[in-house]
């Protein structure tokens, strides 16, 4: 029952850095942030069933601190998705020549991006009771608010009412796109961090996995085809259609991001061409991400590591 303790030890850890937000600080803007860290690091390092109590009790406790509407949100938003990429990690099974094959980290990163997507969606329809019309307001309040923010940071002059409204249009549709984008990216992040807190403790039970080499499976380039189509339609459909869009491209963009890591790997100029890459990233706002996320596409459609570099077949891979 050791899995129960050191839940509950997690969720009110986790609860306790979710509710300093409402001191509206920078510090506590960023602890809040580090929230899904105690949830990731028992499920990995104790039970996934740690992550499942750690979600329990960190909703109780939100609801008694805040409301309940936030206990419900922290366990979907924080403690949800951390269990369940945390259960993923941590699938096996005995291959043909008796080693473990584990969860690969390609399907990992997929199902981080389905998760970020539904996350945000679920999200929304929780926090507007299921009025699209009042989730179409928020995210034109959060467009609004963006505009407003990116145009007074130029210093230029007051724009005219049209340009403004459209640039609001704009960014309120792409507000799920967005909002996934960045929700992914997070994900990702924390599991990695966790996970090396785990093994340098000694307790993560999978072998740290090649993550350079990670390929997400053909399958996910059909899904973001699917959610582009369903980006079109109206409504919680069509938002969701965008926010997974928004995952899966990101998503795409992470695997052509590891891929440069893993063919450089050996090559003198390594950390220049690294911090280079890196330096593009920030100084083009994130545009080269489009490029690193058309070649994970390829990566994944056509297998280019494989075709044109020395990388071996992968291994079977288990499914969900």
């Amino acid at each position: 029952m050791n899995f129960v303790a050191t839940g509950i030890g997690a969720g009110l850890v986790s609860a306790l850095l979710t509710a300093v937000i409402v001191k509206a600080t920078p510090l506590a803007a960023m602890l809040y942030l580090l929230a899904p860290i105690p949830v990731l690091i028992v499920s990995l390092g104790w039970d996934h069933r740690s992550g499942l109590v750690a979600a329990l009790v960190g909703g109780l406790a939100i609801a008694l601190i805040l409301s309940p509407l936030s206990g419900i949100g922290f366990a979907l938003i924080t403690a949800l998705p951390a269990w369940w990429l945390s259960y993923l990690a941590l699938l096996g099974r005995p291959g043909q020549d008796g080693t473990m094959e584990w969860y690969p980290v390609g399907r990992l990163l997929a199902w981080a991006a389905a998760t970020a997507a539904l996350t945000i969606i679920a999200a929304g329809v929780i926090s507007t009771g299921g009025d699209y019309s009042a989730f179409a307001q928020n995210t034109r309040e959060v467009a609004e608010a963006f505009v407003n923010a990116q145009f007074a940071a130029t210093g230029e002059g007051a724009l005219d009412a049209e340009t403004r409204e459209q640039l609001i249009a704009i960014f309120s549709r792409l507000t799920s796109f967005l909002s996934a984008q960045g929700f992914v990216t997070i994900l990702a992040l924390y599991l990695w961090a966790a996970g090396r807190i785990v093994l340098a403790s000694k307790r993560l039970p999978r072998p740290w996995p090649p993550v350079p080499e990670l390929v997400m499976p053909r399958s996910a380039a059909l899904i973001l085809i699917g959610a582009l189509i369903l980006a079109n339609l109206g409504g919680f459909m069509g938002a969701l259609g965008m926010a997974l869009s928004g995952a899966f491209l990101m998503a795409f963009a992470l695997q052509g991001l590891a891929a440069v890591h893993d063919r450089t790997r050996g090559k003198s100029g390594r950390s220049f061409l690294l911090s280079a890459m890196y330096v593009l990233i920030f100084v083009t706002q994130g545009i080269l991400m489009v490029a690193l996320a058309l070649f994970g596409i390829a990566d994944s459609t056509f297998g280019l590591r494989r075709r044109f570099g020395t990388r071996p077949n992968p291994p079977p891979t288990l499914s969900t």
